[in-house]
Protein backbone atom coordinates (compact mmCIF):
# COMPACT_ATOMS: atom_id res chain seq x y z
CA UNK A 1 0.00 0.00 0.00
CA UNK A 2 1.58 3.09 -0.97
CA UNK A 3 0.57 7.07 -0.31
CA UNK A 4 -1.12 9.43 -3.27
CA UNK A 5 2.04 10.28 -4.29
CA UNK A 6 3.57 6.91 -5.33
CA UNK A 7 5.99 6.83 -2.13
CA UNK A 8 6.35 3.58 -0.18
CA UNK A 9 8.92 4.84 2.63
CA UNK A 10 6.91 5.20 6.16
CA UNK A 11 8.32 5.76 9.68
CA UNK A 12 9.42 2.99 11.05
CA UNK A 13 7.17 0.81 13.59
CA UNK A 14 7.49 2.28 17.37
CA UNK A 15 9.36 0.25 19.42
CA UNK A 16 7.45 0.63 22.78
CA UNK A 17 5.35 -2.24 23.87
CA UNK A 18 2.01 -0.11 23.67
CA UNK A 19 2.56 -0.27 20.40
CA UNK A 20 2.12 -3.96 19.83
CA UNK A 21 -1.18 -5.60 19.11
CA UNK A 22 -3.30 -6.87 21.93
CA UNK A 23 -3.02 -10.78 20.57
CA UNK A 24 1.05 -9.81 20.88
CA UNK A 25 1.09 -8.90 23.92
CA UNK A 26 -1.01 -11.75 25.34
CA UNK A 27 1.39 -13.58 23.50
CA UNK A 28 4.60 -12.22 24.72
CA UNK A 29 3.19 -12.82 28.87
CA UNK A 30 2.85 -16.27 28.02
CA UNK A 31 6.65 -16.39 27.01
CA UNK A 32 7.33 -14.37 30.11
CA UNK A 33 9.21 -11.69 27.65
CA UNK A 34 7.92 -8.83 29.75
CA UNK A 35 5.07 -8.28 32.29
CA UNK A 36 2.44 -6.20 32.78
CA UNK A 37 4.34 -3.42 34.13
CA UNK A 38 6.85 -3.52 31.24
CA UNK A 39 3.91 -2.71 29.04
CA UNK A 40 2.03 -0.12 30.92
CA UNK A 41 5.06 1.95 31.25
CA UNK A 42 5.56 2.03 27.98
CA UNK A 43 1.98 2.50 27.18
CA UNK A 44 2.54 5.84 29.20
CA UNK A 45 4.64 6.83 28.30
CA UNK A 46 3.71 7.02 24.70
CA UNK A 47 0.55 8.91 25.80
CA UNK A 48 2.50 11.63 26.94
CA UNK A 49 4.31 11.93 23.83
CA UNK A 50 1.17 11.66 21.62
CA UNK A 51 -0.44 14.15 23.98
CA UNK A 52 1.90 16.37 23.75
CA UNK A 53 1.87 16.11 20.30
CA UNK A 54 -2.38 15.53 19.22
CA UNK A 55 -4.49 16.28 22.24
CA UNK A 56 -5.21 12.91 22.66
CA UNK A 57 -5.98 12.41 26.77
CA UNK A 58 -8.66 14.35 28.64
CA UNK A 59 -7.73 12.39 31.77
CA UNK A 60 -4.86 10.65 32.83
CA UNK A 61 -5.36 6.95 34.80
CA UNK A 62 -1.66 6.04 35.14
CA UNK A 63 -1.06 5.69 38.89
CA UNK A 64 -3.57 3.97 38.48
CA UNK A 65 -3.09 1.66 35.79
CA UNK A 66 0.85 1.18 37.35
CA UNK A 67 -0.33 -0.29 40.08
CA UNK A 68 -3.15 -2.34 38.18
CA UNK A 69 0.25 -3.94 36.26
CA UNK A 70 1.54 -4.49 39.58
CA UNK A 71 -1.24 -6.51 40.41
CA UNK A 72 -1.84 -8.39 37.10
CA UNK A 73 2.45 -9.00 36.75
CA UNK A 74 2.14 -10.70 40.98
CA UNK A 75 -0.50 -12.68 39.63
CA UNK A 76 1.09 -13.97 36.76
CA UNK A 77 4.56 -14.44 38.44
CA UNK A 78 2.14 -16.75 40.81
CA UNK A 79 -0.27 -18.12 37.84
CA UNK A 80 -3.21 -16.88 38.95
CA UNK A 81 -3.32 -14.24 36.52
CA UNK A 82 -7.40 -14.38 34.94
CA UNK A 83 -9.39 -13.11 32.23
CA UNK A 84 -8.47 -12.67 28.14
CA UNK A 85 -7.70 -9.53 28.28
CA UNK A 86 -5.32 -9.43 31.27
CA UNK A 87 -2.66 -6.74 31.74
CA UNK A 88 -3.88 -5.30 28.15
CA UNK A 89 -4.01 -1.08 28.17
CA UNK A 90 -7.40 0.04 27.27
CA UNK A 91 -8.32 3.66 26.85
CA UNK A 92 -12.06 4.93 27.41
CA UNK A 93 -13.83 8.15 25.39
CA UNK A 94 -15.01 10.52 27.83
CA UNK A 95 -18.39 10.21 26.68
CA UNK A 96 -18.14 6.78 28.41
CA UNK A 97 -18.30 6.31 32.71
CA UNK A 98 -15.38 5.39 34.33
CA UNK A 99 -16.32 5.11 38.02
CA UNK A 100 -14.52 7.90 39.78
CA UNK A 101 -13.39 9.54 37.14
CA UNK A 102 -14.54 13.14 35.31
CA UNK A 103 -16.43 12.54 32.64
CA UNK A 104 -16.44 15.58 31.00
CA UNK A 105 -17.81 14.50 27.62
CA UNK A 106 -16.33 17.34 26.05
CA UNK A 107 -18.83 19.44 27.75
CA UNK A 108 -18.43 22.87 29.82
CA UNK A 109 -21.86 21.71 32.23
CA UNK A 110 -19.86 18.27 32.97
CA UNK A 111 -17.18 20.13 34.87
CA UNK A 112 -17.65 18.91 38.17
CA UNK A 113 -19.65 15.41 36.92
CA UNK A 114 -17.51 12.54 38.38
CA UNK A 115 -19.60 9.40 37.86
CA UNK A 116 -19.82 6.64 40.42
CA UNK A 117 -20.30 3.76 38.46
CA UNK A 118 -18.77 2.15 35.29
CA UNK A 119 -20.37 1.74 32.46
CA UNK A 120 -21.36 -1.78 31.06
CA UNK A 121 -18.30 -2.06 28.48
CA UNK A 122 -15.64 -0.58 30.93
CA UNK A 123 -16.92 -3.83 34.29
CA UNK A 124 -16.66 -6.08 30.90
CA UNK A 125 -13.25 -4.79 30.28
CA UNK A 126 -12.40 -4.74 33.75
CA UNK A 127 -13.40 -8.15 34.44
CA UNK A 128 -11.70 -9.49 31.05
CA UNK A 129 -7.96 -7.99 32.93
CA UNK A 130 -7.67 -4.92 30.81
CA UNK A 131 -5.90 -2.07 32.60
CA UNK A 132 -7.57 1.16 31.68
CA UNK A 133 -4.64 4.21 30.96
CA UNK A 134 -7.28 7.07 30.58
CA UNK A 135 -9.88 9.00 29.46
CA UNK A 136 -9.69 10.25 25.79
CA UNK A 137 -10.72 13.21 23.86
CA UNK A 138 -14.23 14.04 22.35
CA UNK A 139 -16.31 17.07 20.81
CA UNK A 140 -18.86 18.52 23.05
CA UNK A 141 -21.18 15.79 24.20
CA UNK A 142 -20.29 13.73 20.72
CA UNK A 143 -22.41 16.28 18.19
CA UNK A 144 -20.10 16.68 15.49
CA UNK A 145 -17.55 14.54 13.76
CA UNK A 146 -14.36 15.99 14.97
CA UNK A 147 -12.95 15.86 18.82
CA UNK A 148 -12.55 19.43 19.47
CA UNK A 149 -14.32 20.94 22.34
CA UNK A 150 -14.15 23.81 24.80
CA UNK A 151 -13.16 21.49 27.55
CA UNK A 152 -10.00 20.35 25.63
CA UNK A 153 -9.30 22.47 22.38
CA UNK A 154 -8.15 20.84 19.25
CA UNK A 155 -7.20 16.85 18.77
CA UNK A 156 -4.58 16.55 16.10
CA UNK A 157 -3.40 13.97 13.41
CA UNK A 158 -0.34 11.97 13.97
CA UNK A 159 -0.49 11.55 10.83
CA UNK A 160 -0.04 14.88 10.38
CA UNK A 161 -0.71 17.78 13.27
CA UNK A 162 -2.01 20.34 10.92
CA UNK A 163 -4.92 17.87 10.23
CA UNK A 164 -8.08 17.18 12.51
CA UNK A 165 -8.07 13.76 14.01
CA UNK A 166 -11.44 13.39 13.05
CA UNK A 167 -13.96 12.45 15.69
CA UNK A 168 -16.06 12.59 18.07
CA UNK A 169 -13.76 9.32 19.23
CA UNK A 170 -10.96 11.58 17.98
CA UNK A 171 -8.39 10.72 20.79
CA UNK A 172 -9.30 7.41 20.59
CA UNK A 173 -8.30 6.82 17.11
CA UNK A 174 -5.39 8.86 17.47
CA UNK A 175 -4.07 7.56 20.68
CA UNK A 176 -4.32 3.78 18.55
CA UNK A 177 -2.52 5.18 15.66
CA UNK A 178 0.45 6.23 17.67
CA UNK A 179 1.42 3.34 19.30
CA UNK A 180 -0.40 3.80 22.68
CA UNK A 181 -2.36 0.47 23.40
CA UNK A 182 -3.91 -1.88 20.96
CA UNK A 183 -7.39 -1.26 22.13
CA UNK A 184 -9.83 1.96 22.47
CA UNK A 185 -13.14 1.69 23.15
CA UNK A 186 -15.25 4.85 21.30
CA UNK A 187 -18.60 5.34 20.56
CA UNK A 188 -20.76 6.14 17.32
CA UNK A 189 -24.00 7.75 16.71
CA UNK A 190 -23.01 9.24 12.94
CA UNK A 191 -19.75 8.13 12.04
CA UNK A 192 -17.80 9.08 14.84
CA UNK A 193 -15.76 5.38 15.27
CA UNK A 194 -15.57 5.35 11.66
CA UNK A 195 -14.70 8.54 10.64
CA UNK A 196 -11.25 8.98 13.39
CA UNK A 197 -10.19 5.77 12.71
CA UNK A 198 -10.58 6.05 8.72
CA UNK A 199 -8.55 9.34 9.26
CA UNK A 200 -6.37 7.87 11.46
CA UNK A 201 -5.57 4.64 9.62
CA UNK A 202 -6.55 2.24 11.92
CA UNK A 203 -9.42 -0.67 12.35
CA UNK A 204 -12.78 0.73 13.85
CA UNK A 205 -15.88 -1.14 14.10
CA UNK A 206 -19.68 0.02 14.54
CA UNK A 207 -20.98 -3.35 15.86
CA UNK A 208 -25.05 -3.63 15.27
CA UNK A 209 -27.66 -1.25 17.14
CA UNK A 210 -27.54 -2.35 20.84
CA UNK A 211 -25.03 -5.83 20.46
CA UNK A 212 -22.77 -3.93 22.86
CA UNK A 213 -24.90 -2.22 26.29
CA UNK A 214 -24.14 1.49 26.64
CA UNK A 215 -25.68 1.40 30.13
CA UNK A 216 -25.38 2.03 32.83
CA UNK A 217 -22.62 5.42 32.24
CA UNK A 218 -23.03 6.80 28.87
CA UNK A 219 -23.12 10.50 28.76
CA UNK A 220 -25.20 12.47 27.72
CA UNK A 221 -27.94 10.76 25.98
CA UNK A 222 -27.48 12.05 22.75
CA UNK A 223 -28.01 10.62 19.80
CA UNK A 224 -30.07 8.68 21.94
CA UNK A 225 -31.46 5.76 18.95
CA UNK A 226 -28.33 6.57 16.58
CA UNK A 227 -25.53 5.93 19.59
CA UNK A 228 -23.61 2.31 19.26
CA UNK A 229 -20.29 1.51 21.02
CA UNK A 230 -17.64 -0.35 20.10
CA UNK A 231 -13.69 -0.89 19.65
CA UNK A 232 -10.64 0.98 17.73
CA UNK A 233 -7.50 -0.98 16.97
CA UNK A 234 -4.28 -1.56 14.61
CA UNK A 235 -5.41 -5.37 13.57
CA UNK A 236 -8.68 -7.11 12.92
CA UNK A 237 -8.13 -9.67 15.50
CA UNK A 238 -7.89 -6.80 18.49
CA UNK A 239 -11.17 -5.66 17.43
CA UNK A 240 -12.63 -9.17 17.62
CA UNK A 241 -11.03 -10.39 20.81
CA UNK A 242 -12.57 -6.79 21.97
CA UNK A 243 -16.37 -7.02 20.43
CA UNK A 244 -16.30 -11.01 22.15
CA UNK A 245 -15.57 -9.67 25.40
CA UNK A 246 -18.35 -6.35 25.59
CA UNK A 247 -20.82 -6.99 23.50
CA UNK A 248 -23.39 -8.51 26.33
CA UNK A 249 -26.79 -8.49 27.20
CA UNK A 250 -27.81 -5.85 30.07
CA UNK A 251 -31.03 -5.16 31.52
CA UNK A 252 -30.05 -1.84 32.13
CA UNK A 253 -30.20 -0.52 28.74
CA UNK A 254 -33.40 -1.14 26.60
CA UNK A 255 -31.79 -1.24 23.39
CA UNK A 256 -29.75 -4.32 24.53
CA UNK A 257 -30.11 -7.36 22.92
CA UNK A 258 -30.38 -10.50 24.37
CA UNK A 259 -27.37 -11.86 22.31
CA UNK A 260 -25.68 -14.84 23.68
CA UNK A 261 -21.60 -14.76 23.99
CA UNK A 262 -20.07 -15.15 20.37
CA UNK A 263 -16.29 -15.98 19.06
CA UNK A 264 -15.21 -14.37 15.76
CA UNK A 265 -13.52 -15.74 13.41
CA UNK A 266 -10.77 -13.88 11.92
CA UNK A 267 -8.81 -16.45 10.26
CA UNK A 268 -7.90 -14.89 6.87
CA UNK A 269 -9.04 -17.13 3.70
CA UNK A 270 -10.97 -16.79 0.14
CA UNK A 271 -14.11 -14.68 0.07
CA UNK A 272 -15.40 -17.23 -3.01
CA UNK A 273 -18.98 -17.46 -1.66
CA UNK A 274 -20.04 -13.89 -0.99
CA UNK A 275 -21.53 -11.42 -2.68
CA UNK A 276 -20.18 -7.94 -2.21
CA UNK A 277 -22.20 -5.02 -3.41
CA UNK A 278 -19.96 -1.88 -3.88
CA UNK A 279 -21.47 2.03 -3.86
CA UNK A 280 -19.09 5.18 -4.31
CA UNK A 281 -21.24 7.19 -4.03
CA UNK A 282 -24.40 5.70 -2.70
CA UNK A 283 -26.32 7.33 -5.42
CA UNK A 284 -26.27 10.92 -4.35
CA UNK A 285 -22.80 11.60 -2.49
CA UNK A 286 -19.84 13.52 -3.99
CA UNK A 287 -16.07 12.22 -3.59
CA UNK A 288 -12.71 13.33 -3.81
CA UNK A 289 -11.02 11.80 -6.96
CA UNK A 290 -7.92 10.53 -4.18
CA UNK A 291 -10.35 8.74 -2.16
CA UNK A 292 -12.74 7.48 -6.02
CA UNK A 293 -9.37 6.30 -6.52
CA UNK A 294 -8.35 4.20 -3.33
CA UNK A 295 -11.96 2.45 -3.27
CA UNK A 296 -11.47 1.34 -6.91
CA UNK A 297 -8.30 -0.54 -6.02
CA UNK A 298 -9.93 -1.88 -3.21
CA UNK A 299 -12.49 -3.52 -5.29
CA UNK A 300 -9.70 -5.00 -7.21
CA UNK A 301 -8.18 -6.47 -3.90
CA UNK A 302 -11.57 -8.00 -2.43
CA UNK A 303 -11.94 -9.24 -6.11
CA UNK A 304 -8.74 -10.94 -6.03
CA UNK A 305 -9.73 -12.40 -2.44
CA UNK A 306 -12.42 -14.29 -4.62
CA UNK A 307 -15.37 -12.28 -3.89
CA UNK A 308 -18.38 -11.71 -6.26
CA UNK A 309 -18.25 -7.60 -6.52
CA UNK A 310 -20.66 -5.60 -8.30
CA UNK A 311 -21.82 -2.41 -8.80
CA UNK A 312 -25.32 -2.26 -5.93
CA UNK A 313 -26.57 0.11 -3.39
CA UNK A 314 -29.74 0.58 -1.64
CA UNK A 315 -30.91 3.25 -3.04
CA UNK A 316 -31.21 6.05 -0.44
CA UNK A 317 -33.51 9.30 -0.56
CA UNK A 318 -30.98 12.00 -1.91
CA UNK A 319 -32.68 13.91 0.98
CA UNK A 320 -32.50 11.44 3.71
CA UNK A 321 -29.71 14.38 5.58
CA UNK A 322 -32.16 17.13 5.84
CA UNK A 323 -35.38 14.93 6.44
CA UNK A 324 -34.66 12.14 8.44
CA UNK A 325 -31.51 12.17 10.10
CA UNK A 326 -31.56 15.62 11.20
CA UNK A 327 -34.78 16.26 12.44
CA UNK A 328 -34.09 12.51 14.40
CA UNK A 329 -30.10 13.18 15.88
CA UNK A 330 -30.84 17.74 16.13
CA UNK A 331 -33.79 16.07 18.43
CA UNK A 332 -32.09 13.91 20.09
CA UNK A 333 -29.30 15.93 20.97
CA UNK A 334 -31.79 19.11 21.98
CA UNK A 335 -33.21 16.31 24.31
CA UNK A 336 -29.76 15.58 25.78
CA UNK A 337 -29.80 18.60 27.16
CA UNK A 338 -33.40 19.07 28.05
CA UNK A 339 -34.20 21.94 30.78
CA UNK A 340 -30.86 23.89 29.62
CA UNK A 341 -30.99 27.62 29.34
CA UNK A 342 -28.78 29.88 27.04
CA UNK A 343 -26.90 31.00 30.43
CA UNK A 344 -26.10 27.21 31.02
CA UNK A 345 -25.13 26.76 27.08
CA UNK A 346 -23.32 30.33 27.44
CA UNK A 347 -19.99 28.11 27.27
CA UNK A 348 -20.72 26.11 24.74
CA UNK A 349 -19.48 26.12 21.26
CA UNK A 350 -21.62 28.39 18.82
CA UNK A 351 -22.03 25.58 16.37
CA UNK A 352 -23.61 22.85 19.44
CA UNK A 353 -25.93 25.81 20.44
CA UNK A 354 -27.02 25.99 16.79
CA UNK A 355 -27.73 22.29 16.69
CA UNK A 356 -29.43 22.35 20.25
CA UNK A 357 -31.82 24.96 18.69
CA UNK A 358 -32.10 23.73 15.75
CA UNK A 359 -33.51 20.31 17.58
CA UNK A 360 -35.80 22.93 19.52
CA UNK A 361 -37.43 23.46 16.24
CA UNK A 362 -38.36 20.27 15.03
CA UNK A 363 -41.41 18.89 16.27
CA UNK A 364 -42.66 16.00 17.78
CA UNK A 365 -44.43 15.21 14.22
CA UNK A 366 -41.95 16.31 12.21
CA UNK A 367 -39.36 13.45 14.42
CA UNK A 368 -42.09 10.77 14.01
CA UNK A 369 -42.64 11.15 10.12
CA UNK A 370 -38.44 10.63 9.52
CA UNK A 371 -39.04 7.35 11.90
CA UNK A 372 -41.30 6.47 8.90
CA UNK A 373 -38.68 7.81 6.61
CA UNK A 374 -35.65 5.71 8.73
CA UNK A 375 -38.08 2.93 8.14
CA UNK A 376 -38.26 3.14 4.26
CA UNK A 377 -34.46 2.90 4.74
CA UNK A 378 -33.96 0.27 6.44
CA UNK A 379 -36.28 -1.66 4.39
CA UNK A 380 -34.16 -0.90 1.53
CA UNK A 381 -30.67 -2.12 3.01
CA UNK A 382 -33.23 -5.06 3.54
CA UNK A 383 -33.51 -5.49 -0.20
CA UNK A 384 -29.95 -4.99 -0.53
CA UNK A 385 -29.04 -7.84 1.58
CA UNK A 386 -31.03 -10.56 -0.83
CA UNK A 387 -29.06 -9.36 -3.40
CA UNK A 388 -25.31 -9.51 -1.67
CA UNK A 389 -24.24 -10.52 1.90
CA UNK A 390 -22.30 -7.33 2.53
CA UNK A 391 -21.72 -3.41 1.22
CA UNK A 392 -18.57 -2.01 0.78
CA UNK A 393 -18.32 2.49 0.61
CA UNK A 394 -15.35 4.91 1.23
CA UNK A 395 -15.75 5.69 4.65
CA UNK A 396 -15.56 9.32 4.55
CA UNK A 397 -15.85 11.30 0.90
CA UNK A 398 -12.67 13.13 2.20
CA UNK A 399 -9.50 12.69 3.82
CA UNK A 400 -8.62 14.53 7.25
CA UNK A 401 -9.17 18.16 6.87
CA UNK A 402 -7.57 21.42 8.36
CA UNK A 403 -7.44 20.96 12.11
CA UNK A 404 -9.77 23.55 14.22
CA UNK A 405 -12.33 22.99 11.31
CA UNK A 406 -15.75 21.42 12.05
CA UNK A 407 -15.78 20.23 8.39
CA UNK A 408 -15.89 20.91 4.56
CA UNK A 409 -18.34 22.49 2.47
CA UNK A 410 -16.81 21.83 -0.63
CA UNK A 411 -16.22 18.10 -2.66
CA UNK A 412 -14.62 18.12 -6.07
CA UNK A 413 -16.90 21.17 -7.01
CA UNK A 414 -20.02 20.16 -5.20
CA UNK A 415 -21.70 22.37 -2.19
CA UNK A 416 -21.94 19.79 0.69
CA UNK A 417 -23.49 20.45 4.36
CA UNK A 418 -19.83 21.35 6.17
CA UNK A 419 -21.52 19.60 9.42
CA UNK A 420 -22.21 16.25 7.89
CA UNK A 421 -22.10 16.06 4.00
CA UNK A 422 -18.88 15.14 3.77
CA UNK A 423 -19.68 11.82 6.07
CA UNK A 424 -22.15 10.55 3.80
CA UNK A 425 -21.70 7.01 4.01
CA UNK A 426 -21.55 6.96 8.43
CA UNK A 427 -24.71 8.03 9.38
CA UNK A 428 -27.13 6.30 7.19
CA UNK A 429 -25.81 3.50 8.72
CA UNK A 430 -26.64 4.38 12.23
CA UNK A 431 -30.36 5.53 11.27
CA UNK A 432 -30.98 1.63 10.30
CA UNK A 433 -28.75 -0.12 13.15
CA UNK A 434 -26.41 -2.08 11.06
CA UNK A 435 -23.08 -3.46 11.73
CA UNK A 436 -20.10 -1.42 9.75
CA UNK A 437 -16.29 -1.36 10.25
CA UNK A 438 -14.02 1.23 8.33
CA UNK A 439 -10.07 -0.10 7.70
CA UNK A 440 -7.35 1.85 5.96
CA UNK A 441 -7.41 1.08 2.12
CA UNK A 442 -4.82 3.49 0.43
CA UNK A 443 -3.50 7.06 1.36
CA UNK A 444 -4.25 10.55 -0.67
CA UNK A 445 -1.73 12.28 -2.06
CA UNK A 446 -0.67 13.84 0.80
CA UNK A 447 -0.01 10.55 2.61
CA UNK A 448 -3.20 10.94 4.17
CA UNK A 449 -4.73 7.62 4.95
CA UNK A 450 -8.55 6.39 3.27
CA UNK A 451 -10.88 4.32 4.25
CA UNK A 452 -13.29 1.39 3.44
CA UNK A 453 -16.40 0.91 4.89
CA UNK A 454 -17.87 -2.68 5.33
CA UNK A 455 -21.55 -3.16 5.95
CA UNK A 456 -23.07 -6.22 6.90
CA UNK A 457 -26.75 -7.51 7.69
CA UNK A 458 -28.22 -6.78 11.02
CA UNK A 459 -25.70 -9.26 13.61
CA UNK A 460 -23.81 -10.34 10.98
CA UNK A 461 -20.54 -8.95 12.59
CA UNK A 462 -18.59 -12.30 11.84
CA UNK A 463 -19.14 -11.22 7.64
CA UNK A 464 -17.39 -8.33 8.37
CA UNK A 465 -14.83 -9.84 10.24
CA UNK A 466 -13.99 -12.29 7.25
CA UNK A 467 -14.09 -9.78 4.79
CA UNK A 468 -11.72 -7.35 6.63
CA UNK A 469 -9.30 -10.02 7.90
CA UNK A 470 -9.15 -10.89 3.90
CA UNK A 471 -8.39 -7.65 2.85
CA UNK A 472 -6.00 -7.27 5.72
CA UNK A 473 -3.90 -10.04 4.83
CA UNK A 474 -4.07 -9.09 1.28
CA UNK A 475 -2.72 -5.30 2.39
CA UNK A 476 -1.68 -5.31 5.94
CA UNK A 477 -1.96 -1.94 6.90
CA UNK A 478 -0.85 -2.01 10.25
CA UNK A 479 2.90 -2.17 9.17
CA UNK A 480 2.38 1.18 8.33
CA UNK A 481 3.10 3.75 11.55
CA UNK A 482 2.28 7.84 11.21
CA UNK A 483 5.20 10.31 11.92
CA UNK A 484 4.03 11.02 14.95
CA UNK A 485 3.94 7.66 16.40
CA UNK A 486 5.43 7.50 19.69
CA UNK A 487 9.32 6.28 19.66
CA UNK A 488 10.32 5.72 22.87
CA UNK A 489 12.35 3.45 24.02
CA UNK A 490 11.66 -0.33 24.66
CA UNK A 491 13.19 -0.92 27.70
CA UNK A 492 11.44 -4.05 28.35
CA UNK A 493 12.40 -5.39 25.24
CA UNK A 494 16.08 -4.66 25.66
CA UNK A 495 15.69 -6.53 28.74
CA UNK A 496 14.08 -10.03 27.36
Amino acid sequence: MTNGSGRTAFPPAPTGLGALSATEIIAGYRRKAFTPRDVIDDTIAALEATNEACNAVVTPMYEQARAEADRVTREMRAGEAKGPLAGVPVTIKDLVFVAGVPAYGGSPMNNAFVPEVDAAVVSALKASGAIVTCKTTTCESGYKLTADSPVTGTTRNPWNPARTSGGSSGGAAAGVAAGCGPIAIGTDGVGSIRVPSSFCGVFGLKPTFGLVPRSPGFSPPSWASLAHTGPITRTVADAALALEIIAAYDLRDPASLPVPPRRFDTKAGPLNDLRIGASADLGYAPISADVRAAFSKALAILDSCGAQVTIDGPGLDPGILEHTLKPIAFTEQAAAVAGKTTVDLASSEADYRDVVSAGRRYSGTDYVEAGYRRGQARNAFLKLFERVDALVTPTVAVTAFEAGRIGVDRIDGSIVDPHLGWSPFTWPINLVGLPAATLPCGFDRDGLPIGLQIVAPWLDEPTIFRIAAAFEAAQPWSNFWPPLASREPDRARAKA
